[in-house]
């Protein structure tokens, strides 16, 4: 058996997620001869020139860094050879060209956010709050020519609590994706995989539901839906990018609010849906449906977060109602 100093990994990723993932790597004795993040780039009123975490831990750690613009150019290949990778790990990164995730001998797999098949793309955690799930979990695959929809390695499931949202449930999740990009190289060191075609876990009447990126018109709250659908979209885009509404405030007058936190309260009642109720003191209620949306934690445009007290002292809705 392969000992785990002599596994030599290379590893791609750009965000927070990743970095779990890669630090776990490392303190489980296994040896990563290069890490490919993304290119830096300016963020902020400042434009001053950001790293991404994935970078800012290679550093510390001073480990063998490459940040190609361009996955396919010929000098970014010749050094991934170079470094003679057995595999390839990646977690929250571009999509690779053939040339790249072909490279190893034992393949390139990648950590998906999702119990695959289902919720392929780019937001797997933010579609499975909006969508209501009770479950959901982390995938290791081995890349193909299609997006996520390499045979799968392994699969954990974790459990979606009522009060999750799409922040707290990442933390979870990367959590145990470490864990389990841990085991995965150890069963590829032990040469202990076999590797389930996806088309195999589909039933023939099963739905496949998508995880694509998420759009600003996604964001926006639709009040026709019920109270139970409206707090699992806020819940889903909780803390980034958020879900919101337009709300009047004077005659004539309207502005855009994010809702972070909300309430769902099934009620019976004769508004039609997104009709704002507020004593201008101690809450915010807007109709759904089938009751209402009892708003706790909101943000105006060029404002900072708030719960309804704080935000109910600088605006008035009288005049709206």
């Amino acid at each position: 058996m392969m000992q785990k100093k002599d596994l030599r990994i290379v590893f791609m990723g750009t965000p927070e997620i990743a970095v779990e993932s890669l630090n776990a790597i490392i303190e489980n004795g296994y040896q990563v001869v290069g890490v490919v993040t993304a290119p830096d780039k300016p963020a902020g009123r400042g434009r001053k020139i950001q790293f991404s975490e994935v970078k800012k831990y290679a550093l510390e750690k001073g480990l063998n860094l490459l940040q190609p613009d361009n996955l396919k150019a010929p000098e970014f290949i010749e050094d991934l050879v170079s470094l003679m990778p057995d595999v390839q790990v990646v977690v929250a990164f571009r999509m690779l060209p053939e040339a790249v995730w072909s490279l190893p001998h034992q393949g390139t797999f990648n950590l998906h956010a999702s119990l695959l098949p289902q919720y392929r793309g780019a937001a797997p955690i933010n579609w499975a709050i909006i969508n209501g799930e009770n479950k959901t979990g982390v995938t290791t695959f081995f890349l193909d020519r299609k997006i996520d929809t390499g045979k799968i390695i392994d699969k954990r499931e974790m459990k979606i609590e009522p009060n999750d949202t799409a922040g707290s449930l990442h933390d979870k999740l990367k959590f145990l994706g470490a864990k389990l990009v841990v085991e995965t190289l150890d069963r590829i060191r032990e040469d202990n995989i076999i590797p389930i075609p996806q088309e195999e876990l589909v039933g023939n009447n099963q739905t496949l539901k998508k995880a694509p990126k998420i759009f600003r018109e996604d964001c926006r709250i639709d009040w026709n839906k019920t109270s139970g659908e409206v707090r699992n979209l806020i819940r889903g885009l909780n803390p980034v990018p958020g879900a919101f509404t337009e709300l009047c405030v004077g005659k004539n007058e309207s502005f855009m609010m994010k809702i972070f936190e909300a309430e769902a309260i099934e009620e019976n009642h004769q508004y039609l849906p997104g009709k704002l109720l507020t004593d201008n003191k101690n809450y915010i209620k807007i109709s759904t449906a089938d009751g209402f949306i009892n708003a706790k934690s909101m943000q105006a445009a060029g404002k900072k977060r708030m719960n309804t007290q704080e935000f109910l002292r600088g605006y008035n809705f009288s005049e709206c109602n």
